[in-house]
This record gives structure tokens, sequence and C-alpha cells, in this order.
């Protein structure tokens, strides 16, 4: 039984909120200078990294894609991009502070990593494995098309010690394919599935959608009962941003074939009924994790982190950003590289680092954060402990219980004293409850997607 969308809830889903997966969100970010490195010349870098690389290339147009990404119809931009991209590992050699923090999580997104050729695949994660220290048991994470993954790819990734693959499967349902583009049978993706595990890559994730055109509770359930026959380790469970003012080709998608925001709900209702029932554990907004698998681990240590790539056990305070619009961050700011190719391509071939935007991180913004990311693990956070650690007031942050008043009224949260906690039935609106704690909100009215 799925609990249809409270009618008090409708205008909070419906409204626009950020996904947090950092705080301040990258629409804060500001332009900067070209060679304005002073962003990463801090000392003290011997610490936990995480390395970011933007492949941004597909072979195909995802009609609901979001990312940035370029359709290419031959190898020869994508070998370009591959040379520079070795050039920008190798910037990183002189910054010794940093080259000294080990790795504990390397993560290729895109667009599609495996638009690169194997062997260029392997010699990227070859350059940052002679530049950086990586830890015995970091892990080395890649996003997948599954429909145009290759055997020879496949093998690749297992050769260079690729430990978790998370495979892009959207749905099932051949309709919904049809009228997104992206057409991929289950078949397809089961081979994918038998074939990376045989190559020794551990753990493997999937990505589902709901709010799809012609999507339905009935093919969302459908598609994650087909997904959980895979057994993979952990899914996602994202939905459809419609945004075609800022992605001209979600045009092609036809806005009367989309649900509206009760619609969304079941879907997701749909979908998490089917998962559950299998035996996943929910994980924060939108994703689920076997009970043995590190992520409920770190859920129940609440070591659990929400960074760029989502929910992760992750345990680096410094991202570094490798490729066109990667985001990196450390404690005292976050940045990122130039969007625009040719712009990125200049900036690593004069030998400056790409970073085109970045934003200076406060204290107030370190915690707002760490409320923030509370909420969006854990459902819950104490204000009081949270505003003494950081060196605070206790009421620092009271200001944002009166703003959640009107949610507390419609059920979506509660406030005892000066902790807040997240219902179970609203968990999916957690974002409109951290929101309240977002001091950079109205500069991005309207430029983040629907609630729901």
């Amino acid at each position: 039984m799925i609990d249809p969308l409270p009618p008090a809830w409708i205008p909070f889903a419906s409204r626009s909120a950020p996904r947090y997966t950092s705080y301040p969100t990258a629409i804060a970010f500001r332009p900067v200078k070209a060679g304005d490195d002073v962003l990463w010349s801090e000392d003290g870098a011997e610490v936990a990294l995480s390395l970011y690389v933007h492949v941004p290339f597909c072979e195909r147009l995802c009609w609901y894609c979001g990312c940035n990404t370029t359709i290419v119809s031959s190898y020869e931009r994508i070998a370009a991009f591959h040379e520079v991209l070795l050039k920008e590992i190798d910037l990183w050699r002189t910054r010794a502070a940093f080259a000294k923090g080990r790795v504990r999580h390397l993560h290729f997104g895109g667009g599609s990593p495996n638009a690169l050729r194997p062997e260029d695949f392997g010699a990227v994660v070859r350059a940052l494995q002679d530049v950086f220290v990586f830890a015995p048991d970091a892990e080395i994470a890649v996003e997948l098309d599954p429909a145009l993954l290759n055997p020879a790819f496949i093998d690749g990734l297992g050769q260079v010690g690729v430990t978790r693959v998370s495979l892009g499967v959207q749905t099932f349902d051949a309709d919904v394919q049809a009228l997104i583009n992206r057409p991929q049978p289950f078949a397809q993706v089961e081979d994918a599935v038998r074939r990376l595990r045989q190559a020794g890559v551990r753990g493997v994730n999937f990505d589902l959608m709901y709010g799809l055109p012609a999507q339905t509770p009935d093919n969302v359930a459908a598609t994650a009962r087909l997904a959980a026959s895979l057994e993979p380790d952990r899914l996602a469970v994202f939905g459809y941003a419609h945004v075609p003012w800022m992605k001209k080709h979600q045009r092609l998608i036809e806005e009367g074939a989309l649900a509206d925001v009760s619609g969304r709900w079941a879907q997701a209702g749909a979908a998490d009924a089917v998962l559950t029932e299998e035996g996943y554990r929910r994980i924060g907004l939108d994703h689920y994790a076997r009970p043995r698998d590190p992520l409920s681990r770190a859920l129940d240590e609440r070591r659990l982190r929400r960074n760029f790539q989502g929910y992760t056990d992750d345990p680096a305070s410094i991202l570094i950003p490798f490729g066109p619009s990667a985001i990196g961050q450390r404690p005292s700011a976050m940045v990122q590289n130039a969007v625009d190719a040719r712009t990125w391509r200049e900036a690593v071939r004069a030998g400056r680092l790409p970073v085109a935007r970045a934003l200076a991180v406060t204290d107030e913004d370190r915690l707002r954060g760490e409320v923030i990311e509370s909420l969006m693990t854990y459902l819950d956070v104490d204000l009081e402990a949270t505003c003494l650690r950081h060196g605070v007031e206790a009421g620092r942050l009271d200001a944002c219980l009166e703003a959640l008043r009107p949610l507390e009224d419609a059920g979506l949260c509660e406030a005892t004293g000066r902790r807040v906690r997240i219902p179970e039935a609203a968990r999916r609106l957690a974002r409109v409850t951290a929101a309240a704690f977002d001091a950079h909100l109205a500069e991005a009215e309207g430029r983040h997607a629907r609630a729901i």
C-alpha cells in the first residue's frame, strides 16, 4: 500500500529546493580571476583526499539528462580531451602538501566515462596513482552507461582495480525508454552486471528514476523489482528534474506526459515499497543499500556523508576536481573548473589550474552545512549541540526554528526545544526542512527542481 501525498504537503512538495549535495550549493559560486590558485595554496593537506574526474562526453543524447556533456560521433575530440586531462593531473605533482595526502576515494562521472577507450581510461587511473598516494583500500568508482559498455572496457576496469560501478539504468520500461531516447533491454544490463562481477568489480550500484514521461507507479515498481533481481549493492532513486529553460534538449520531452507532484510521489513510493520489501535499507533522501553494505554501516555509526556524488562513507574533507565543470572543495572553499571545454583546455595548457568559479566557506556556512547534512542523512539534528560544537551561542539558529513552524503544522518535521526531527513519512521531503537553514536560498530562487 502506497500512502498518497497528503493534501497539506502538496505546496511544500511543489517548492523549488536544492538537493544539498553541498552547502552552500554550486549556484552560490562566483567567478574568479584566471590563475587564482590561492584556493589550493594552504598547508596541512596531508589528510584523506577524494578525487573526482569528469568525462564530458556521451555517444547518445538522453533527453532527460541534466549533466554537462557533449555528444560525439568520433573519438578525435575525446582523445584531445584525454591528452589535456593527463596534463591537468600532472599540474598537481608540484603541490606537495596535497600530493602527500592519502586518496581514499576516486570517482569518475560524466557524461559517460566509458566513452573513453579502455587503454585511455587506464592511463588516467595510472596517472593519478603516480601523482597521489592511494590508500591500500581506496575505492575507485565509475559511473557507466550500461547500453554502451563493451567487454573490453569491463576487462579494463578490472585491470586497474575499479571497486565499484554505478549503472545508469533509469527504467526498464521499453515505452518510457523510447520517450527519453535511452533504449537498453534488461538482458543487456543483466549481462553487464555478470561481466563486471566476473572482472572483479565488487560493488554494483544502480541509478533509477521516477517522474519520467509515461511513468506510473506500476511500471516504476516493475523496474525496481527487475533491478533488485540483479542484486545490486546499492540503488539511488532520483526524481527527474524537468528544467528545459536550462537544458534545451529536455524540450524533446512532452510535458503533458509528465506526472504531477502527487503522481511523482506515488511513483517514488512504488519504488520504495519494492526495494524495502526486497531487503534494502533506506539511506537518506533517496538511496538504498543492503544491510551489510558499508553505506548501511556508516548510517548506523553516524559516519554517513553527503557530497557531490550523493551519499557516501568517504571520510575525505578535501575533494580535488579534474575535467571541465568538475567541482572540488576543502574546508575553507569550494571551487568549480571551467565548464567550457575550451577555457578549461587553455588554462591547463598554460600551466594553470582551470578554476573558474569559487566560494569562500565561512564559519557560518560550516555551521549551517553540518545542520543541513545531518537532516539530509539522519533526518534529525540537535541544533544546540551543533552550535556549541562550532563555538557559537546555543540559540544562534533559533530564527530558523521560527521558519519551520509552517512545516511543523503540516507534519513535515517536529521541533522539540532545539532538536529537529523529520518523520519517516516525510523522508522524501527532507530537502524542504533542510532549506529552512539555507542562508543562500534566496539567491537561487527558481533555479532548483521541485522537492519531489
